[in-house]
C-alpha cells in the first residue's frame, strides 16, 4: 500500500462529507468563531488519538496476544458495518443519537473522525509494517487535513452541494468502504490460512 493509497483509505473512513450534516447540527448553537474553535479542537483532539492508536496500537496487540490477521478480519467486519450504514442510514443518523451541547470530545473527535472503524484501520497498518510508521503517520496526518478543510468549509459545501448531493456522495464513499472491508476480510482469512497450513 502505497501513501496515498492509505491517505484515500483513511480519508473514506473518516467520512468528512458524510459528516456535515452533523456537525452543521452540533455546532448551529455556537456563534461562527466559538464554532471554529470548538472544530480545530475536536479535530487536534481526533489526530492525537488516531495517532496514539498507529504508533501504539502493534504493543497493545502483542499485550493481549492478538495476530494481525484477527485484527484484519475484525476490521473488515467494522468498516463493512460503516459503510453498509453509509449507503443505507439510519433515521437517527450513522452514529445514532447525538447529546445536545457544546460537544467535547464525543461525539465529534470520537467517534464521529475517530471512530472504531479508523483506529482499527491504524492498528492494522502500524501492526502490518511496522518499520513504515513514519509513512503511515504522514498518510493519516493528508486524510485528517483534507477531512479538516472540508469540515471547516461545511457550511458553505452544504449551501453549494445541498444535502441530496452530500447524502449521495456519502453513499457512494460507503460502496468503496464496503469493498475495501471485503478485501481486509479475504486478506486476514487468507493469511490466516496460510499460517495455519504452515504450521
Amino acid at each position: 500500500m502505497t501513501i496515498l493509497s492509505a491517505a484515500l483509505l483513511l480519508f473514506l473512513i473518516l467520512d468528512p462529507l458524510g459528516n456535515i450534516p452533523v456537525f452543521l447540527s452540533l455546532l448551529r448553537r455556537l456563534e461562527p468563531a466559538r464554532q471554529r474553535v470548538v472544530l480545530a479542537r475536536e479535530l487536534l483532539i481526533a489526530l492525537v488519538v488516531l495517532m496514539l492508536f498507529l504508533w501504539a496500537g502493534k504493543y497493545a496487540l502483542e499485550v493481549m496476544h492478538l495476530r494481525q490477521e484477527s485484527v484484519s478480519i475484525a476490521g473488515g467486519i467494522v468498516l463493512f458495518l460503516i459503510g453498509i450504514r453509509m449507503i443505507f442510514p439510519p433515521p437517527e443518523g450513522l452514529m445514532g443519537e447525538i447529546p445536545g451541547g457544546e460537544p467535547f470530545i464525543v461525539p465529534l473527535a470520537i467517534p464521529l473522525v475517530a471512530g472504531p472503524s479508523g483506529m482499527a484501520a491504524v492498528v492494522l497498518m502500524g501492526s502490518r509494517e511496522p518499520e513504515r510508521l513514519g509513512e503511515w503517520s504522514l498518510a493519516l496526518f493528508m486524510a485528517w487535513a483534507a477531512t479538516a478543510a472540508i469540515l471547516f468549509c461545511a457550511p458553505w459545501l452544504y449551501r453549494l452541494l445541498g444535502a441530496r448531493v452530500l447524502s449521495a456522495i456519502e453513499r457512494l464513499m460507503g460502496m468503496l468502504l464496503v469493498a475495501i472491508s471485503v478485501q481486509m476480510l479475504l486478506d486476514g482469512v487468507s493469511g490466516y490460512i496460510a499460517q495455519s497450513m504452515a504450521a
